[in-house]
């Protein structure tokens, strides 16, 4: 079956805020769903057209159990829209992403907003184990006696938090957290700490030179937050207008203490953040008179060994280059998200030399990704990583800045913790 073009109508994040910051206390739907209300409002589709909103989220709050739909209904979109949530740690707004193109592309669908949220900031702290039991051993009791009794088992110890977010990091199979899996790759592809850190550093300047020149001013729509919605948010919380490679160098290596090079300077911050897209079908453009940013072109995952996920970008890229027919050098940007330097510097270096790329499984090397192509606005580095809107963020981002250029091809990839990585290829259209 053929398949059918999938256009991007429009695309806006959220500013992203470093975790325990400015949206500290904004629940993760409220990040996506004025990004929703405002594009539709700006669109000529009817508020009963959206046929589904599919959004990526990795730390599901307990109040939110199927946050998408959470979204649709709090951006006033018709009830009878349906919407699903989706995981793929890294890459779950990427997969809402693949999911909107694989419905609309299939013609089983005509208009579909899909993207990313998360609340890093409110991810929780758990109770052991030993608390837990406790709590149901009092519950249970039925007599003030067994109630003492239950009670009388707490020791203090019991208290120590289980942080969610250091589980949700940590791979179940390697027993790596990412930043460990980082310091294999900087071992085995001999990046060392200096170069981490200038890139980590550039990675700031460049996004502060992008945010003081206004070119995020398209992507980012402003969000009400505070207490009494009385404080407005409209540029990102986290990139350094002052680094140096100097004070990168003074932080001490995080992940592995005595021998390490991965710092929380040359690595991204815990984020909270969202981002959305609204995607249509040809028919959907002519009968609602759209003006369509992009075309999205294809997708691809592709999964490795969890200790080396960093190495995703690689095969996804690959992957994708492959189904479409295009290269590296078709692409005018590329937007491969910072998820650590050291991983960033392992995936360019392998790109372009042959027998690494091998090491991977690909036949041949993709080619040397211009460093003046990637990521010209900084990165995650200094933007942040939203786990759960990330892979929809990339997107978005290179999508208005192929607009800004008049450019046609970007790729937007990213690793996925578990062992994964994924690419998307847009085609911009505004010449």
């Amino acid at each position: 079956m053929a398949m059918k073009p999938v256009y991007i109508i429009d695309g806006k994040r959220s500013p992203h805020a470093k975790a325990g910051t400015d949206l500290k206390d904004v629940d993760a739907p409220f990040l996506g769903a004025y990004l929703v209300r405002n594009m539709i409002d700006k669109t000529s589709i009817p508020y009963d057209e959206v046929d589904e909103v599919i959004f990526g989220n990795t730390g599901t709050p307990a109040k939110y159990p199927n946050i998408s739909r959470v979204i649709a209904l709090e951006a006033g979109l018709d009830k009878k829209t349906s919407a699903y949530s989706v995981h793929r740690n890294c890459a779950s707004g990427m997969e809402a992403v693949s999911q909107a193109f694989m419905k609309i592309a299939s013609g089983r669908s005509d208009i579909i907003i899909a993207g990313g949220v998360e609340s890093m900031s409110q991810m929780p702290l758990i109770y052991s184990k030993e608390m837990t039991d406790l709590f149901v051993n009092v519950m249970k009791a039925r007599t003030v006696s067994d109630k003492l009794k239950a009670v009388s088992s707490f020791r203090p110890p019991f208290l120590s938090p289980i942080i969610a977010i250091e589980q949700g990091l940590t791979d179940p199979f390697c027993g790596l957290n990412m930043g460990q899996t980082a310091e294999v790759l900087a071992r085995e592809f001999g990046i060392t700490r200096d170069e981490q850190d200038a890139y980590a550093n550039e990675s700031h300047l460049k996004a502060t030179k992008a945010s003081e020149e206004g070119k995020f001013d398209d992507e980012i729509l402003p969000i009400l937050y505070g207490e009494k919605l009385a404080k407005l948010l409209f540029k990102d919380v986290g990139p350094r207008a002052n680094s140096t490679v100097e004070g990168l160098g003074k932080m001490k290596p995080y992940f592995e203490k005595r021998s390490g090079t991965v710092t929380v300077g040359n690595s991204c911050p815990i984020t909270d953040g969202g981002s959305a897209l609204i995607f249509a079908s040809e028919e959907a453009v002519e009968k609602y008179d759209l003006k369509p940013i992009a075309k999205l072109v294809d997708f691809h995952f592709h999964g490795l060994e969890p200790e080396r996920m960093g190495m995703g970008p690689l095969l996804a890229m690959d992957g994708v280059f492959k189904r479409t027919g295009l290269g590296v050098k078709d692409m005018d940007l590329f937007e491969i998200n910072e998820a650590f330097a050291a991983q960033l510097l392992a995936v360019t270096q392998a790109s372009k030399e042959g027998e690494l790329a091998k090491r991977f499984g690909l036949d041949e090397a993709l080619g040397e990704i211009p460093s003046d192509k990637l990521n010209v606005n900084g990165g995650a580095i200094a933007l942040g990583h939203p786990v759960g809107s990330t892979g929809s963020r990339l997107i978005v981002t290179l999508m208005h800045e192929l607009k800004r250029r008049k450019a046609k091809y970007g790729v937007a990839s990213l690793c996925i913790g578990g062992g994964q990585g994924g690419a998307c290829i847009i085609e911009n259209l505004i010449k």
